[in-house]
């Protein structure tokens, strides 16, 4: 295999890039896919994201463990590919089962990356410069999904199913990529004889739970993940049903309502790109109580403007929430992912975010089905409204987390 290892930052700044590129020409398609192609109802669009949730909750930390103790990047790779496959199943198969099949699929794929991409960018280039990557990553990312969900709207026209088919090889094609120009040199790999069995993985996996257990603020901020998860699969499964149920969605460009989605989540998208730049530049990265003053304002934010879409009669001020509700939750992201990462020990790192990726499945999988019940009995605006309300409790834990820092804070002075 011929050695093509080009710089970390590079590497991983491409593959946001390009993932953010694929990802996004079939997340601006997909909820239309699933309800009009696929023809799935309200129930069944939940229990779609749940059968997600349930995968990544089934392996996340398994595959976070093996992150740790055998190789972040092989991991990566790995997760590339299962992602690419299973959104293959999803283009190709409009139907409930397969549908749901596609989502253990890139489920698997997607914990096999998540956690190890943190560690592995951390271990390369160290925590702090990590910790700026992940806001700039984001800025790269939103950029590349303009580009991605423009060319869905392009080749959408007439088949919805095409950019889930073509950015689902996309994504495999990054695994392969990733195959020749990955390198991996801050991570050392449990030597050989220490891996006749699972000992080792628990160990690590066991490592991680005492040093969440020992930081207090971790287990806040883990809360906060859990009712992050709690109420975000109503709304990411349900908010273009409400849309196509209660609104006249004008088409633009073409014989379908995608040109109108993808316009939508563009403007999103470019908004995101301002907001994420302002944030990196108020915001100091490296100081959790600072990010946690944000986490508490975007929460808030983000509860009273789901409760506003929910409800809102016109469809001006409904899109107006929306994308305040997309730009909030873009803002969030990255910062979650740098409160985590704050003085983490580097054996334990990958587990320690596979947890975050865990409690977020948790709560996706609990919130989900009782939301999906929810617009089956009442309607959808009602299961968004009740969404928006099981997100509050997350306020709470993030005011505790902000106490713990400075707590820690006074304590190392």
């Amino acid at each position: 295999m011929p050695n093509l290892k080009v710089d970390a930052t590079k590497v991983y700044l491409f593959t946001e890039f390009s993932a953010s590129a694929f990802f996004s020409m079939m997340f601006v398609t997909m909820s239309l896919y699933e309800a009009t192609v696929a023809g799935l109802t309200p129930l069944q669009l939940v229990l779609v994201g749940t059968a997600l949730e349930i995968s990544a909750f089934v392996f996340e930390i398994p595959t976070g463990v093996v992150a740790d103790v055998f190789s972040r990047r092989l991991s990566i790779i790995i997760g590339y590919v299962l992602m690419g496959i299973g959104f293959l199943v999803e283009g190709f198969f409009p139907a409930f089962l397969p549908i749901l099949l596609a989502q253990v699929i890139w489920g698997l794929g997607y914990t096999f990356t998540s956690g190890a991409t943190q560690a592995w960018i951390s271990d390369e280039v160290g925590e702090e410069k990590a910790n700026q990557l992940f806001l700039r990553a984001t800025r790269v990312g939103l950029v590349a999904s303009l580009f991605g969900m423009g060319f869905a709207m392009l080749i959408g026209a007439n088949d919805v199913a095409l950019p889930i088919q073509l950015g689902a090889a996309g994504v495999l094609l990054i695994g392969f990529v990733l195959i020749f120009i990955m390198p991996e040199t801050g991570f050392t790999p449990t030597p050989k004889e220490d891996r006749n069995n699972w000992q080792h993985m628990w160990h690590t996996f066991n490592e991680g739970v005492k040093a969440v257990r020992a930081r207090p603020r971790l287990i806040n901020i883990l809360g906060v993940g859990f009712f992050y998860g709690l109420y975000s699969e109503g709304f990411d499964r349900l908010w273009v049903k409400h849309l196509l149920d209660n609104f006249e969605i004008p088409v633009f460009f073409g014989n379908n309502q995608l040109a109108f989605f993808a316009v939508l989540q563009l403007a999103g998208a470019v908004l995101t790109i301002f907001a994420v730049r302002y944030v990196e530049q108020r915001v100091d990265s490296g100081n959790s109580l600072a990010i946690g003053r944000v986490m508490f304002i975007v929460t808030g934010l983000i509860i009273a403007a789901m409760i506003g879409f929910a409800l809102s009669p016109l469809l001006f001020l409904t899109l107006g929430l929306y994308l305040t509700i997309d730009i909030l939750r873009s803002v969030r992201d990255p910062l979650a992912s740098a409160w985590v990462n704050q003085k983490l020990d580097p054996e334990t790192r990958a587990t320690i975010h596979s947890m975050t990726g865990q409690v977020d499945a948790v709560g996706q999988m609990a919130g989900g089905p009782s939301v999906g019940l929810v617009a089956r009995s009442l309607s959808v605006a009602a299961a968004i409204t009740s969404s928006a309300l099981l997100l509050a409790p997350a306020m709470f834990l993030v005011n505790r987390a902000n106490s713990q820092s400075r707590k820690e804070a006074g304590s190392a002075e």
